[in-house]
């Protein structure tokens, strides 16, 4: 038997969450949505991802926490990496999103975006004070 599974993230920032989603090829849709798993069992989140397989992915609000944590099936995980690839996947596109829309905010532009071999990624951000 299966059932959902509640991981903790520090996922805060809803709009750089689904920047990193989009990032990694995911269209999320919002607001309280069913999350499948096991024989058609659902649990309510506030950002859901549905699954061909039938088992979705989903991101519920923990008011407690102040952070998004992960909603799954991980007996039903169909995911091309393991979850907690996805999750490290998830948390560096995230960070990078929240990077930008704070450098945006405080007058930088990108001048250069690189990534390395072990997947790392470079910002160069600038700004002109005039």
């Amino acid at each position: 038997m299966s059932h959902f599974s509640t991981v903790k993230t520090e996922l805060r920032d809803r709009g750089a969450l689904l920047d990193a989603l989009r990032d990694l090829g995911h269209q999320p849709s919002e607001g309280e949505r069913p999350v499948r798993g096991y024989r058609g069992q659902t649990v309510l989140a506030d950002l859901a991802i549905a699954s061909e397989q039938g088992s979705d992915l989903g991101f519920r609000w923990n008011a407690e926490a102040g952070s998004y944590e992960l909603v799954t099936d991980l007996d039903l995980w169909k995911q091309p990496v393991p979850v907690e690839r996805f999750l490290a996947q998830l948390t560096q596109r995230y960070a990078l999103r929240s990077i930008l829309a704070a450098s945006e905010q405080e007058g930088f532009q990108v001048s250069e975006q690189r990534q390395a071999l072990d997947g790392s990624i470079e910002l160069v951000v600038t700004r002109w004070d005039g």
